[in-house]
């Protein structure tokens, strides 16, 4: 480099990995950002094709304060480059029978809506929004940008997580307060959103609820991908540099120290510090020499890995004007549907779905007139041994079915452009470990401590950021951890240049 600033390489341009080049660009050191794609945002990546733009991954942010953050460090202002929209309400959950609750952040509505669906909980939900914000507290406010390096780091903690009943899972923690199943499905569906199961994920998700009360749910206007194109604007801003369709073979060490990366080219490049947004599992499963270390590949065969998605993105000719911008359909079974996907890892014929419309909020998504859609179905990870490119089309014909018999009579009449995204997607586009959308699970054992550290615990100068380390997968959770970076990564000025 012909630079006399510290080199650091960050491996892949996901948020995660986007937010940690701006961050060690506003620390002083040059970076050089590393995307197998063709462009960036990894799970953030977006789709153009007839017209339409779709977000691949992430369309909600929940806490805008940690990409504010960001542009802070540029001495940018946020607001000036992305409009975020406040959406009210937050999202529907329309259940099976045709019921629904409007989810949003005033007492007035979310009372009425209590009292018709669930007489007698309303007190109850207040309790658990309290309970929530008492997690918040501790378990954001307090833990997520903290490195858990030892330990002694984890026993510390011990007493306010019982306090907080975060060996709870968080349906039974919202369970303790509310009577009515489907107020115990809103309150407790949100670990879905990180790839978790809500009856086998610590309490601690239960933070979510207060964040999105507190802060609110908003859309970037311009789709998700006009946050990924800030964030790169902000790293070219610092003198950084993004290089795409560039795949990092191995990360280069001596000894027990990284010092480069070897790319599938043969090229070699030299660095002070790498940071890898690329999938914890398959940073050291794969990218990393065979050497003694504490996340081995057999330890990595034996992890937990989150559910996968199936994703099935669609434009129309004509509008929907009825539907919100985020709509969560319930099918008829919820325990033993997240059993199905999460234990016993069978497709089952039923599916509980989101559906995106963000043309009811942003028309400039689509072409004058159209609607863009993306419909999201969980299902088991590849370790289902489930055969997508068999079964994927039959399984796009029974969601369309269903919307056609719930939200959307006659849609697929005005479809003018189609694509899907299956858990192959996930394993060879995104190269995820079983088709895994959200890396390892995030179950209490795999949290925190146990969960791969943001510093490197073998090798001397690599960092890990991204769903797969901690606080774990969701915008905030990446952002959080690029943010663990300020406080373990070592200062430019320590590595000298003549």
């Amino acid at each position: 480099m012909s630079t006399s600033r510290p080199h650091a390489i960050v491996i892949g341009s996901g948020f995660g990995g986007l937010a940690a080049a701006i961050r060690l660009g506003a620390r002083g050191y040059q970076v050089t950002v590393l995307e197998q794609l063709d462009a960036p945002g990894g799970r953030a990546y977006v789709f153009r094709q007839d017209g339409f733009s779709f977000d691949a991954g992430p369309t909600i942010i929940t806490a805008p304060f940690l990409l504010e953050d960001l542009w802070r460090l540029c001495h940018r202002r946020f607001s000036d480059d992305i409009e975020l929209r406040a959406l009210h309400p937050f999202y529907r959950i329309r259940f099976h029978d045709g019921t629904w609750l409007d989810c949003c952040d005033n007492d007035r509505d979310m009372q009425a809506q209590i009292d018709r669906m669930a007489p007698g909980d309303f007190a109850g939900y207040q309790e658990f929004l309290r309970a929530s914000e008492a997690i918040f507290d501790v378990a954001f406010q307090q833990l997520a940008h903290k490195p858990f390096e030892t330990w002694n780091d984890m026993l510390r903690l011990v007493p306010q997580l019982i306090k907080l009943k975060s060996y709870k899972n968080i349906h039974a923690l919202v369970a303790s307060y509310v009577q009515s199943p489907k107020l115990r499905f809103a309150l407790s569906f949100h670990p879905l959103f990180v790839g978790g199961n809500p009856f086998t994920t610590t309490s601690i998700y239960g933070l979510i609820a207060f964040l999105e009360r507190r802060w609110g749910v908003h859309f970037a206007m311009g789709g998700t991908g006009s946050l990924v194109n800030g964030m790169v604007n902000l790293i070219h801003g610092q003198g950084g540099a993004i290089l795409y369709n560039t795949r990092v073979q191995t990360i280069s060490t001596v000894g027990r120290r990284a010092t480069g990366v070897v790319l599938s080219s043969g090229e070699k490049l030299d660095c002070d510090v790498v940071v890898s947004n690329a999938d914890s599992a398959v940073t050291y499963r794969d990218l990393l020499p065979d050497a003694s270390r504490r996340w081995t590949k057999a330890k990595l065969a034996k992890a937990h890995y989150s559910m996968s998605l199936f994703v099935w993105y669609f434009g129309t000719s004509k509008q929907f004007p009825d539907v919100l911008h985020h709509t969560i359909l319930v099918g008829p079974r919820y325990r033993e549907l997240l059993e199905d996907i999460f234990e016993r890892k069978v497709l089952a014929e039923d599916f509980s779905l989101y559906l995106h419309r963000p043309t009811a909020t942003d028309p400039s998504l689509a072409p004058l007139g159209c609607d863009a859609f993306y419909v999201l179905s969980p299902v088991p990870h590849l370790q289902s041994q489930t055969d997508w490119q068999a079964v994927a089309e039959n399984y796009r014909r029974a969601i369309a079915k269903y919307l056609h018999e719930t939200l959307l009579p006659g849609f697929e009449e005005s479809i003018v452009t189609s694509r899907i995204m299956t858990p192959l997607d996930f394993r060879d586009r995104l190269s995820s470990p079983h088709g895994a959308a959200f890396g390892l699970a995030p179950s209490l054992l795999q949290s925190a401590w146990f969960r791969p550290h943001n510093r490197s615990e073998d090798i001397e100068n690599l960092f890990l950021v991204g769903a797969g380390t901690h606080p774990g997968a969701g915008v905030p959770g990446v952002l959080s951890s690029a943010r663990v970076l300020d406080t373990v990564v070592p200062d430019a000025k320590c590595f000298s240049r003549p």
